[in-house]
């Protein structure tokens, strides 16, 4: 299996962590992943904001009910319609950052490191904790929190490959259907 396949399957979602810090060149080495992911019309819809002080994680922490993981780092990413390249950062932005987001978790799984994906958007209540406690203005929406560490966990590679959910040509209903009916009976 070729290496590239490997890692994809290695990142696996990590929610406990060393204390060891992560560096800010490896941080910024994630950054450059994420930059380096496709965008529509290579509008480039985001920014990126990196939590590396006890404090701020402690603050964004206690605005996520479901991101209390002791990681030494966060990078959240942000949809900015307002500075993408072009108009198709305004309708394609949670893609691209979306994008973005799986190119760190990529990235991160190959450089040995752990992360955790908290969902933000479309959330209106975390959206609206999350900007006020990172600053952001209006325009500038959390799409997403990435913590990022040293994993306190092992995790064996995998993959959900699942051919009940593959179509090939066309849609077959009745392929769903009976995985459906199947799962029922088990």
């Amino acid at each position: 299996m070729p290496e590239f396949i490997e890692t994809i399957f290695a990142r696996r979602s990590i929610r406990a962590y060393t204390e060891r810090p992560v560096d800010r060149e490896t941080l910024k080495l994630l950054l450059q992943a994420a930059m380096a992911a496709p965008s529509a019309a290579n509008s480039q819809p985001w920014e990126f904001i990196v939590i590396d002080e006890i404090e701020a994680l402690d603050g964004l922490r206690g605005q996520l009910r479901f991101g209390q993981y002791n990681a030494p780092a966060a990078i959240v990413v942000c949809g900015s319609p307002e500075t993408a390249h072009n108009s198709a950062g305004r309708r394609f932005w949670v893609q691209d950052c979306s994008a973005a987001i799986e190119n760190i978790l990529i990235a991160a799984a190959g450089l040995g490191l752990g992360t955790v994906w908290i969902g933000v958007y479309p959330l209106p209540a975390v959206v609206q904790a999350v900007s006020q406690e990172l600053g952001l203005p209006e325009q500038v929406i959390p799409l997403g929190v990435i913590y990022v560490g040293h994993p306190a966990e092992e995790k064996p590679p995998r993959t959900q490959y699942d051919e009940h959910r593959v179509y090939w040509q066309h849609y077959a209903p009745h392929k769903r259907r009976a995985k459906l009916k199947n799962a029922k009976h088990q």
